[in-house]
């Protein structure tokens, strides 16, 4: 049986930004066929300053899944694009109090996801700044 930190099973039971945003500025979506995880984050950013305005997430998954996406969306709220990327598998772990090792992957799904949805905005920023020219 694996142990989870206090930490851990709050944000399992409590996850804080679940949900999905009308109309996000990005999605990025990852899954895991190994496990059956699956996640979404949906980012939306300030286009002036370049700072995630509001992130939120759905992942259907394990106690771990949950706590890393709910964890990844309070890392990287309000910071900027290029600060949310660098957000690492580590700092949500931490953030966490731990998690088992063999859970690691639950983290990196949600930085995976993070970074897909930021690679998503600026493809779709990139691609609006065509359509004007």
């Amino acid at each position: 049986m694996l142990t989870y930190s206090k930490k851990v099973m709050k944000e399992f039971l409590h996850p804080k930004n679940m949900g999905e945003i009308k109309n996000p500025d990005g999605v990025g979506k990852v899954g895991n066929p190994l496990c059956g995880d699956i996640m979404w984050v949906y980012i939306k950013v300030d286009r002036k300053t370049d700072k995630i305005k509001d992130i939120k997430f759905k992942t259907f998954g394990c106690t771990a899944a949950i706590a890393t996406s709910s964890m990844i969306t309070q890392l990287a709220k309000g910071k900027t694009l290029e600060k949310a990327q660098k957000i690492s598998i580590n700092d949500i772990a931490d953030s966490l109090k731990g998690l088992p090792p063999i859970k690691m992957h639950c983290s990196a799904m949600a930085t995976q996801a993070l970074n897909k949805a930021i690679a998503d905005y600026k493809n779709k920023k990139r691609g609006f700044k065509k359509e004007q020219k």
